[in-house]
């Protein structure tokens, strides 16, 4: 390599390999496509080597491209974590916080702890990251985590918040329509609510809580999100937070004496910005709003299997 790529270059290959194509690279980063296409030439050119294929189905990387995608990942990670840097003062609360969690923390909890904060701080702006991967905090993926396993790595601040349940839940109609489970063996005649794969998130759970060998999943759905929509709808028997099903009048707690899981919960950020004035406040609402809703949600009775409907 005789020249430095631009590092424009890397930004729209990863979009490239985003979206297989350069027309809708060039979308989701502002450029056009004639552009879009000049930047992977000129990267091309630069490491001498090719990294799309046309094909019937789009542009395929190449093994160039793949060996790159890390390293791009990271510049990415490293120049989004430098801007959320330069744009806040370390004096006031401004600039910009990226949170990574879970997707029904991300949708179900943070809205209603965040909007006080920012409505008390208006030059804060959040950025979330709703995934039930974890995300690197050293490398600066993301600022804050909330996240659902103690975390191991050195340099970080972590408060634990508590014990978040989880139980099976389903909705009203549903347990009218087919009856209530009275004994974890009873779930083998009713329609199961679960993941569609194992990913490392599940394989952890599994690891921590097995499921019983009786349960066949009728409905699967990789995304936690989607699980819980389909409980609200009557699809059947799901897990969910014990805390969001006792919002829902409609569902109902089942088998709460036989199967419960609880999830050890953990707010963290890196130590080398806890003297940044957005990034303290923004934990410390994290944390005490999080504290509430698990003191919150787990005191009250729920709408157990028993209760009249």
């Amino acid at each position: 390599m005789t020249q430095e790529p631009n590092w424009d270059y890397y930004r729209t290959l990863l979009a490239v390999l985003r979206h297989g194509s350069l027309s809708a690279a060039a979308r989701e980063i502002g450029l056009t496509q004639p552009t879009v296409g000049r930047h992977i030439d000129a990267l091309e050119e630069t490491i001498g080597a090719q990294l799309f294929i046309r094909s019937p189905n789009g542009l395929l990387p190449t093994d160039a491209a793949r060996d790159l995608q890390p390293y791009a990942e990271t510049l990415a990670s490293t120049a989004a974590a430098l801007m959320r840097t330069a744009t806040g003062e370390r004096d006031r609360i401004s600039g910009t916080v990226r949170i990574s969690a879970s997707e029904v923390i991300a949708v179900e909890v943070l809205p209603s702890i965040l909007a006080p904060l920012m409505e008390e701080h208006p030059a804060l702006r959040i950025e979330i990251s709703a995934s039930d991967d974890v995300e690197d905090l050293l490398h600066r993926e993301a600022d804050i985590a909330v996240r659902m396993t103690e975390p191991t790595q050195g340099a970080l601040i972590a408060k634990r918040i508590g014990n978040i349940p989880l139980g099976f839940h389903a909705h009203r109609q549903y347990l009218q329509r087919n009856g209530t489970p009275q004994a974890m063996e009873d779930l083998a005649g009713h329609r199961i609510i679960g993941y569609d794969r194992q990913t490392a998130y599940i394989r952890a759970m599994l690891a921590r809580f097995p499921i019983p060998d009786n349960i066949a999943f009728g409905f699967k759905t990789d995304s936690p999100l989607a699980q819980l929509a389909a409980i609200r709808a009557g699809l059947g028997i799901g897990i969910c937070q014990t805390g969001l099903g006792r919002r829902d009048p409609g569902l109902v707690h089942v088998l709460a004496d036989a199967f419960e899981i609880r999830l050890e919960t953990w707010v963290v950020m890196h130590e080398g910005i806890r003297t940044s004035s957005r990034y303290r406040a923004t934990f410390d609402a994290l944390v005490n709003g999080l504290t509430n809703y698990v003191r919150r949600e787990t005191s009250g009775p729920s709408q157990r299997a028993d209760m009249p409907s």
